[in-house]
């Protein structure tokens, strides 16, 4: 009798940090698990090493989501080794701490690129894997995305965010029909945060845990999300309200 094939969740910019974090998560709770990475091999490597010597399912993917025809060879290279995708997790995102004043054109498409031109791309290179069933989609934002406001740093990857949150719910509109939801989360300042602030500084008193972001992402993935889309579920601890 053959196994049941689990389901499928891609994680993008999974090599460290908060994508790693969710990646073992999800492959805990039962998930095959595509790492993506565009230049963390030796880290997305140590990843599939850990998932498998845990029992779980993983596989490396690796490609620039910025550019279209690589964008293509990731996604036709998870057909290949899953032969479907049920959850697509937008992770990937370089945030460059530079002075709007002092930012150059290349700090400006860095920031931009990976983020709002990644998870557009992604997506729609993604459609054609998810079953007739539906899926998930889940795109990581900022706390702040949803405020036009001054911004005195990383131009580039706060109109970017900005971008991912605008994406999630023009996908969502379109895609209910197909049974696929698409969410953001947007987390404040997390405990690997550049520039973390002072523990005193921040409302709550300490950063946002990784356990705390999965949590929303599980609740998104169950079932009882069936009808949550477009959303953007802020986690900050009262930052940037």
């Amino acid at each position: 009798m053959k196994k049941p094939i689990p389901p499928v969740a891609l994680i993008t910019g999974a090599s460290r940090g908060l994508g790693a974090f969710l990646a073992r998560e999800l492959a805990r709770d039962g998930y095959a698990v595509g790492i993506h990475h565009r230049g963390g091999k030796a880290h997305a490597d140590r990843l599939v090493r850990l998932i498998r010597k845990e029992g779980g399912v993983a596989e490396l993917f690796h490609g620039d989501l910025a550019v279209p025809g690589r964008v293509d060879s990731v996604f036709r290279n998870v057909r290949t080794r899953f032969g479907r995708l049920d959850v697509l997790i937008n992770n990937a995102g370089t945030y460059r701490p530079v002075p709007l004043l002092r930012a150059r054109a290349e700090d400006w498409r860095t920031g931009l690129e990976s983020t709002a031109t990644t998870t557009f791309l992604a997506i729609r290179a993604a459609l054609p894997l998810f079953p007739k069933t539906g899926g998930r989609i889940i795109n990581l934002g900022d706390s702040a995305c949803e405020k036009l406001t001054a911004r005195k740093m990383a131009p580039g990857y706060h109109v970017g965010k900005i971008g991912v949150l605008l994406l999630t719910r023009s996908f969502a509109a379109q895609l209910i029909r197909r049974k696929i939801t698409v969410n953001a989360v947007s987390p404040g300042y997390l405990e690997n945060s550049i520039d973390l602030p002072p523990a005193r500084l921040l409302p709550a008193h300490r950063p946002v845990r990784f356990s705390e972001v999965a949590s929303a992402i599980r609740y998104l993935l169950s079932p009882e999300a069936d009808q949550v889309t477009g959303s953007n579920l802020i986690i900050s601890g009262g930052w940037n309200l």
